[in-house]
C-alpha cells in the first residue's frame, strides 16, 4: 500500500531530468505527475517539455521521435511540431493542422537541471527557479566550484513535503546522520513561495555565542519541488535537492553537490578532495532517503514542544501549493 497520503499533484516547479541528459538535436522519455512526457532540444539550444503523444494518431514522440531544426518530427507520419506545440509541418500536405495543439509546459534550465511548472489548472508561473549561485550575495560563481556531482533515486514511495520537513528538524542529526550536530535556528521564514531557513551549528548541545560559531547552513525552498542549501564554515558546499512526483503514489529524488575550490591545494589535490567531501554528503542525505522512503505521514502529527514552530509554519506554508489548499493540517504539539 503506498504511504503517501498528501495530494501528489502540487503546483510548482520540478526536476525532470538532468541539463546533459537532453543535448541538441535528441528526445528524452519522461514519465511525471502520471503523464508520459518528453524533452528535447532543438539547434538553437532551447528545451522544450510537452506531452509525449502526437495528435495525429497518437505516436509515442519519445520512441523514434527526431529533431528537425527546432521541430520534434513525429516517427509515424512525420508531422513536425514546434515549441508551443503548434504543429508546422505536415509533409504530405501543402499546410499543417493549425487546430492541433501538443500540451506544453512552462520550462526552465537551470543549476545544471531542467525544471518544469506543473500546475493542474493550467496557470502561468508565479514563483522564480533560485540560482544555486546567483541566490547568496556573496561574490561566489561556478568558477570557484568543482563540477557538480549527483545522484538519483527513482520511484520512491515519499512526497516532496517529507524532504522539506526535514529542514526545521533539529533533532534527527544525531540519530540519522550519528553526528553531535545541534542546528541553531536563526532564520525561518514560510510566507511567501520561497521560502528560507538558515541555522548555525554548535556541536556538544550547548548554546554557544554568535563568535564561537563558525558554521552553518542557508536554505532556500522554491515551492515543494525544490531547495538548495549553502554551507558555510566546515565544508564550503552548496547543494540542490529535487523531488518530482511519478504518479499518485511516488517521486524521483535527484540530489546536487558543488564542492569550492580549496586556494591551499594543488588543482588536482582539490579535485580529489572534492570528490571525496561530495560523497560523504551524498552519503548523509541517503540516509535521509531510507527514512522518508518507509515513511508514513503523519497527519496530525504529535509534535515535542522544541519541534511545533517549525513543522507548524511549514505545513501551513505548504497548503499554497496544493490544487485543495484545506488538504494539509497543522500538526499539534505533543501534550506532555
Amino acid at each position: 500500500m503506498a504511504r503517501p497520503t498528501l495530494c501528489m499533484t502540487p503546483t510548482g516547479w520540478f526536476q525532470v531530468a538532468w541539463a546533459d541528459e537532453v543535448p541538441v538535436g535528441q528526445v528524452h522519455r519522461m514519465h511525471y505527475f502520471g503523464r508520459e512526457l518528453v524533452a528535447w532540444r532543438g539547434h538553437s539550444g532551447a528545451v522544450t517539455v510537452m506531452d509525449a503523444y502526437c495528435e495525429h494518431l497518437g505516436a509515442h514522440l519519445g520512441h523514434g521521435g527526431t529533431v528537425v531544426e527546432d521541430t520534434i518530427q513525429c516517427p509515424f507520419h512525420g508531422w513536425q511540431w514546434n515549441s508551443a506545440g503548434r504543429n508546422v509541418c505536415i509533409p504530405y500536405e501543402d499546410r499543417p493542422n493549425i487546430g492541433k495543439k501538443i500540451a506544453t509546459y512552462p520550462t526552465v534550465e537551470r543549476n545544471d537541471a531542467i525544471y518544469l511548472w506543473h500546475d493542474t489548472e493550467r496557470r502561468d508561473p508565479w514563483f522564480e527557479i533560485p540560482d544555486i549561485f546567483d541566490s547568496w550575495d556573496d561574490g561566489r560563481t561556478a568558477a570557484d566550484y568543482h563540477p557538480t556531482t549527483t545522484r538519483r533515486w527513482d520511484s520512491l514511495e515519499l512526497h516532496p513535503q517529507y524532504v522539506l520537513e526535514n529542514g526545521v528538524d533539529f533533532a534527527h542529526f544525531t540519530y540519522v546522520h550519528k553526528v553531535p550536530i545541534v542546528p541553531v535556528f536563526t532564520r525561518q521564514e514560510f510566507t511567501d513561495p520561497i521560502s528560507y531557513v538558515d541555522f548555525t551549528i554548535t556541536f556538544d548541545g550547548s548554546a554557544a555565542s554568535a563568535e564561537e560559531i563558525n558554521s552553518g547552513v542557508e536554505a532556500i525552498n522554491a515551492g515543494l519541488g525544490l531547495a538548495i542549501t549553502k554551507s558555510w564554515g566546515m565544508i564550503d558546499n552548496r547543494t540542490a535537492t529535487a523531488v518530482t512526483p511519478v504518479d499518485d503514489r511516488t517521486c524521483d529524488v535527484r540530489f546536487s553537490v558543488w564542492i569550492g575550490h580549496n586556494p591551499e591545494l594543488s588543482e588536482a589535490e582539490s579535485a580529489a578532495a572534492a570528490a571525496r567531501h561530495a560523497q560523504g554528503v551524498i552519503d548523509q542525505f541517503e540516509a535521509d532517503v531510507e527514512i522518508w522512503s518507509h515513511q508514513k505521514y503523519a497527519d496530525p502529527a504529535a509534535l515535542a514542544r522544541g519541534e511545533y514552530a517549525g513543522f507548524t509554519a511549514l505545513r501551513r506554508w505548504a497548503t499554497q501549493f496544493y490544487p485543495d489548499a484545506g488538504s494539509v493540517d497543522a500538526p499539534r504539539e505533543e501534550a506532555r
